[in-house]
């Protein structure tokens, strides 16, 4: 059995699937199908009811985000999200989150990624006023 640390995550250990050689510097490992194990390890993840810090980091990179990305895509801190990994205590609302997006990801739809990605941008817009009109059609924004 190979204990797969390189994951970031302690409790993930293989049967099968890797090969390893021996070399000038010690015992390489490498495993067949990397992109694949992650993908069973994170749907895994995913279908948990309690995240550690590591598993919420594991999908955040497996996703591809920054901690900064993801603290805007939620309207919290870096700082926050950082806490979070260290020490584990995610909000479920967040773990939650986390888990529909990767699972969104790696099932190919990308809806609420996009709706959430929209929302982030609109953080950055900062409307004053909002002007409607009433047209025969009903209310709409004023262009």
């Amino acid at each position: 059995m190979y204990h797969y640390t390189e994951s970031g995550l302690q409790n993930v250990w293989l049967s099968n699937g890797y090969k390893t050689k021996k070399t000038a510097s010690g015992v390489a490992v490498a495993i067949v199908d990397a992109d694949g194990l992650h993908k069973v390890i994170g749907r895994n993840i995913a279908a948990k009811a309690y995240m550690t810090g590591a598993d919420f980091r594991f999908l955040r990179k497996e996703l591809d985000l920054s901690q900064t990305r993801f603290a805007a895509w939620i309207g919290m801190s870096e700082e926050s999200v950082s806490l979070w990994e260290r020490r584990g205590r995610i909000p479920k609302a967040v773990c939650r989150f986390m888990q529909a997006i990767y699972l969104e990801k790696l099932d190919g739809n990308v809806r609420i990624t996009e709706m959430v990605e929209r929302m982030a941008n609109l953080d950055r817009e900062h409307q004053d006023k909002l002007i409607f009109e009433d047209t025969e059609t009903g209310w709409r924004e004023a262009a």
